[in-house]
């Protein structure tokens, strides 16, 4: 590679390292003080697209994204608190906007449930163990003296041959 080659792709991984995700929110949508943007822009991050699911409402272009921006900035100039405003988007979307659920009573079985499925499991394979231990058919008197003289003529079979 020549000189000007390395120096190109050099310049352009440094760049890639240093790139960051562009917001979607639009000039339009910004409010002019910047304590309660900077409060806007931190609620946004806590929030789910509705539509994109994997981003917050910051990140999206959705027109569902857009709207919820409107709506936490509508909020905030109410003079509602953080809290205020993420309880109220909750209250009509669901937590299922939220992008790190709170652990409730209402979704403590949904948090849960992989716990004790995996110790039903577990308990389910040592009863399973034990029963087949306890189950495993023992022979008679009589049987085991004949299954003896069987096993005692082989040994004799295979001792003699060798």
């Amino acid at each position: 590679m020549t000189g000007w080659r390395i120096a190109a792709l050099l310049a352009l991984l440094g760049s890639l390292m240093f790139a960051r995700p562009a917001f979607a929110v639009l000039p339009s949508e910004m409010l002019p003080d910047p304590a309660q943007e900077a409060r806007a822009r931190t609620i946004s991050e806590e929030l789910r697209c509705m539509v994109c699911q994997n981003q917050s409402i910051d990140d999206s272009d959705a027109d569902l994204a857009h709207d919820l921006r409107v709506l936490v900035r509508e909020r905030i100039k109410a003079g509602d608190s953080d809290s205020q405003v993420i309880d109220y988007i909750v209250a009509r979307y669901g937590e299922f906007v939220l992008l790190k659920p709170t652990f409730s009573l209402k979704n403590a079985l949904l948090w849960g449930t992989p716990g004790i499925l995996l110790a039903a499991g577990a308990i389910f394979v040592v009863f399973t163990a034990r029963s087949r231990r306890r189950s495993e058919p023992r022979l008679s008197a009589d049987e085991q003296a004949a299954l003896d003289r069987i096993l005692a003529g082989t040994e004799e079979e295979l001792g003699g041959g060798v």
